[in-house]
């Protein structure tokens, strides 16, 4: 379905989402209006789902960055499902094989936060929590 100047084009996207399509039309061979209409015919196949931003958290305000694994207290897991949801502080959560049941990424601004979201997790179940210290990728 995709050509190789497709998968170009979605590269130089991946590198970044800001980039013109004259810019990337140099890096393709292709005129800019041609991009353009490779991005939208993507955009239309659910190819391409749409744009983000990557935030430094580090930059805006100090934070804490957690990876917690969770080991469930029982088999019924929605109660626990619909809490992560509303979470703010939940930035990913996984449910993972192995050792634990889920995994979480969690961001908080201080300590006091984290610990507060960590007493609402033991009614669930228990958990075991590695903190960030250098994000690397």
């Amino acid at each position: 379905m995709l050509d190789p100047i497709d998968m170009a084009i979605l590269k130089c996207l991946q590198e970044n989402a800001r980039a013109q399509w004259r810019e990337i039309g140099e890096r393709v061979h292709l005129t800019g209006q041609a991009v353009g209409g490779r991005i939208r015919k993507m955009e239309e196949l659910g190819i391409i789902e749409g744009y983000t931003v990557r935030l430094n958290p580090g930059k805006l305000e100090p934070s804490i960055h957690a990876l917690v694994t969770i080991f469930m207290k029982t088999s019924d897991h929605a109660p626990f499902q619909a809490f992560i949801q509303k979470q703010a502080e939940i930035i990913e959560a996984h449910r993972i094989s192995g050792e634990g049941c889920y995994l979480l990424k969690v961001s908080v601004s201080d300590q006091e936060k984290l610990n507060t979201l960590l007493d609402d997790i033991l009614h669930f179940g228990n958990y075991r929590v590695n903190l960030s210290i250098k994000q690397l990728k």
